[in-house]
């Protein structure tokens, strides 16, 4: 009976063992996306980027990489209580919350409490990083993407009468929508209706009819796709005849197969064009993507792509999994080599990266032009 403890006790023992040393050689990225309610389809797009990232490089310094995802419900509240979760039961190094702007906020806040690193792919309301010295992000920011909008519209395409059509409830839609409108006026245009709207509104008939009323030659409208793709439709069948103009969001081939003939010319701010590659890495993950799921890919999911890969570079260049030395690496980031172009990351944990301009023309986004911080 003796032997036979004994010879149970070692084999318990053995098993411990593994476990720890299985354990041991898995790091884990926490993700807190919106799986579930309106947001939903963006946070599939930034799974697609994470899930090219982890297949093309699943370790990092010996280590497996696992992805922890916990669902943030489209909900802000939940996007912080998701972030807790995914530092405190999973125990992960670092999180991802990409979209957008109203995840990030909150999830920012309880990383950077945690002295987590969070890196967030998408979200460009200056809020997301203020403050926060854990957080970081791989796109500009609205003041940037805003006031080069503006200018565009003012300078290049001659506009003087502009529309807004905001969405109130996401703060991206409404940050961006302020930066635009200050340039705009700033350059001598004049913002002849100002709309609002909530995520998920179907019928947009009184806004839009305010906006050709007004006289507007451009309607600014900074939402997500979804809701923008039911605008555009809505405002050609009502007979506005001027442009659309939009901010990253739109850069998505769900918006054209959505709006189709209505989302025509429609420009839009963005981080990069299939068609004039900013990087060898964009090439590369644009063959990925398109192989993989069969469609041309998107600002979302490429700047998602982009983040994972900014954090396997901090823990390299850290050569530690210790969170103080992730957060330092990320910030000491410098010429960083995305997809979506190269990054530098500032004092601000901001990414000063160029603004690449795309129109949808016969339905596929063409390359406009490139604007440099």
């Amino acid at each position: 009976m003796k032997k036979l403890l004994l010879i149970f006790a070692l084999i318990a023992a053995l098993f411990l063992l593994g476990s720890v040393g299985l354990a041991q050689d898995v790091v884990k990225f926490g993700i807190a996306e919106p799986m579930t309610g309106e947001m939903a389809v963006g946070g599939e797009l930034c799974m697609r980027g994470y899930e090219i990232a982890h297949e093309q490089t699943p370790t990092v310094l010996g280590k497996k990489i696992e992805m922890v995802l916990v669902d943030n419900k489209s909900d802000k509240v939940e996007s912080a209580n998701a972030v807790s979760r995914l530092i405190e039961r999973d125990q992960v190094v670092a999180v991802f919350v990409s979209y957008g702007s109203g995840m990030a906020i909150p999830g920012g806040e309880v990383a950077n409490k945690a002295h987590i690193p969070l890196i967030s792919g998408t979200a460009t309301n200056p809020l997301v990083t203020q403050g926060k010295e854990y957080v970081f992000r791989a796109c500009f920011i609205d003041p940037f993407q805003g006031e080069v909008m503006a200018k565009y519209a003012y300078e290049t395409l001659g506009i003087r009468k502009s529309a807004l059509l905001v969405d109130i409830a996401q703060d991206y839609s409404v940050g961006l929508a302020n930066f635009y409108k200050k340039t705009f006026e700033e350059l001598g245009g004049q913002i002849v209706s100002d709309t609002k709207y909530n995520t998920g509104d179907q019928d947009f008939s009184a806004q839009l009819s305010q906006v050709i009323a007004s006289g507007a030659e451009a309607l600014f409208f900074p939402g997500y796709f979804g809701d923008v793709a039911l605008i555009a439709i809505q405002g050609r069948d009502l007979g506005y005849t001027g442009y659309y103009l939009g901010g990253d969001t739109l850069h998505n081939p769900v918006l054209v197969d959505l709006a189709k003939d209505a989302a025509e010319g429609l420009i839009a701010s963005t981080f990069f064009a299939e068609d004039q590659p900013a990087t060898p890495e964009s090439e590369k993950y644009s063959e990925l993507f398109r192989n993989k799921y069969k469609l041309a890919p998107d600002a979302v999911s490429i700047l998602c792509y982009d983040s994972y890969n900014l954090l396997v570079d901090a823990i390299e260049r850290a050569g530690s999994f210790d969170p103080v030395a992730i957060k330092d690496a990320l910030a000491a980031t410098k010429n960083f080599q995305g997809a979506g172009g190269s990054i530098t990351i500032d004092e601000n944990g901001d990414a000063v990266k160029p603004a690449v301009l795309v129109k949808i023309v016969n339905g596929d986004y063409k390359y406009e032009a490139t604007v440099y911080p």
